[in-house]
């Protein structure tokens, strides 16, 4: 066996007997003074060992989340109606989706953004309406011309008026003048305004009476509504909740409607008894909005190419004045790709200070048409869009913490001679930004905690040493000069 003696041997810390040293009131302070430097030294060393250290470089996209990019939004339009609102998404490669409606809720809303109603659902089929082959040259005038004034005096009067918001110059309310004017002669026929006093039929011209209009907010034309005496009669300046008709516009369909909407008003002491195929006209009567605007949320999935999303009035059987259309809004929400969770991206935020920066630049803005060229104004949003990632390599391996687009957006406003929209134009990048989180290795930090440890000892022991020599030095020189 190996004696002790041998293995004492390879001691590399030989001692002095304590009897042998002397201890100084230098060397305590010099100690002193080594162990709060190693202390301050050991924190910052840890400090910088917990610290993200990050490497980012611009790389081509490589993304994972498919050929598809979502796009989520909640934009407020205070002067478009639900009953028109249109949001549309198209491409270069040729896609184009008209009116979404899956993934999009359209919510009405007044001057001040409050919703005014519950979501509204937008008619289908307006393009397949039946407009009926009436001569237009053989129709009468039966239906009654309406103003501000006289609106006020039948609605109160009749308890269903139904009335035709047009305007002359209107493909739309062109073609629907002679089933409207046979249907108002026919509906004057068979329940006499002076006998039976329950229905009237009139017409109300938006060019003469545009203060009407927009008080009702009658945005597209023809439109059709209905008013309802009494029950529905609101607290709010007395003005009437109404409804609106989507059905067809032939003859016997707009015959059909009237007759079913007074299948529960009494005629003195007796119902009317009509054929059950009127009921099936109610079902394509709707509330009429109770206010001009709209709040447009969801989201639309987009393809990885240059593209738009346009959101505007649309309907299959309705004209516009352009001139009238106010597109100013409200952008309360816009974004690309996943949505994060806002904690971990405030976590990515502490990690990472300049992450998350721009993947919002258009929230909370308005963007508002004004001033004497506010008419047919579109409004348009160039969106320039990049991916960014964050790559974790901690524990050997690597994975994505996060992965966010960002994107500069510009706007600008365009005078045209259709129909102004809101056109929010996007193209992504091909390259995308990789940030690298590089943790330090826990071997780095034990060989620095040891520089340090034994740098500040060595270092001290050599300035205890020169302090030492020089007190012997001057106390020999002192000795010298009293012989």
């Amino acid at each position: 066996m190996v004696s002790a003696t041998r293995i004492k041997s390879v001691d590399f810390y030989r001692k002095i007997p304590r009897d042998l040293t002397e201890a100084s009131l230098s060397g305590a302070g010099l100690s002193i003074v080594a162990a709060l430097a190693m202390v301050f030294l050991f924190g910052m060393e840890l400090s910088s060992y917990l610290a993200v250290t990050t490497d980012t470089s611009v790389i081509v996209d490589k993304s994972s989340d498919g050929d598809f990019l979502r796009i989520d939004f909640n934009v407020s339009f205070p002067a478009l109606s639900c009953e028109f609102a249109s949001v549309d998404v198209s491409d270069v490669l040729g896609t184009n989706r008209l009116n979404l409606t899956k993934t999009i809720k359209k919510i009405p809303i007044d001057s001040h953004l409050r919703a005014t109603g519950e979501e509204f659902h937008s008619s289908t089929g307006l393009h397949l309406i039946n407009h009926g082959d009436e001569d237009h040259e053989n129709s009468s005038y039966a239906a009654i011309p309406l103003t501000g004034a006289t609106f006020e005096q039948f609605s109160h009067h009749f308890p269903i008026l139904v009335v035709n918001f047009y305007a002359p110059w209107c493909y739309w309310s062109n073609r629907l003048k002679p089933s409207w004017e046979k249907a108002a002669e026919i509906i004057r026929e068979r329940f006499d305004p002076e006998d039976d006093g329950r229905v009237l039929l009139g017409n109300v011209d938006c060019t003469q009476e545009p203060t009407l209009c927009k008080r009702l907010h009658i945005q597209g034309y023809p439109s059709i509504r209905i008013f309802r005496k009494g029950s529905d009669l609101k607290e709010d300046h007395g003005h009437h909740e109404h409804e609106s008709y989507y059905g067809d516009r032939d003859t016997e369909s707009l015959v059909k409607m009237v007759e079913g909407l007074l299948v529960p008003i009494k005629k003195e002491d007796h119902k009317l008894a009509l054929d059950g195929k009127s009921h099936n006209a109610a079902s394509i009567i709707k509330k009429a909005p109770l206010s001009g605007g709209c709040r447009i949320e969801g989201y639309v999935r987009a393809k990885k190419v240059p593209g738009e999303i346009v959101i505007s009035a649309h309907s299959g059987a309705h004209s516009f004045d352009a001139s009238r259309m106010n597109m100013s809004h409200y952008v309360s929400h816009l974004s690309f790709g996943r949505m994060i969770d806002e904690r971990l991206l405030t976590d990515m935020k502490r990690l990472l200070p300049y992450l998350g920066l721009s993947h919002d630049r258009l929230n909370e803005k308005w963007f508002v048409n004004q001033g004497q060229f506010a008419a047919n104004v579109t409004i348009e949003h160039y969106l320039q869009i990049v991916k960014t990632e964050v790559v974790s390599r901690r524990f050997g391996q690597e994975h994505s913490l996060i992965d966010e687009y960002e994107y500069t957006a510009h706007s600008n406003v365009a005078h045209g001679y259709y129909y102004p929209v809101a056109k929010f134009k996007f193209q992504l990048s091909p390259m995308q930004v990789l940030i690298s989180e590089n943790p330090k290795s826990f071997s780095h930090f034990i060989t620095n905690v040891c520089a340090i440890i034994g740098g500040v000892f060595t270092v001290a022991g050599i300035l205890d040493s020169i302090f030492q020599s020089t007190v012997r030095m001057v106390k020999k020189v002192e000795l010298g000069k009293n012989i």
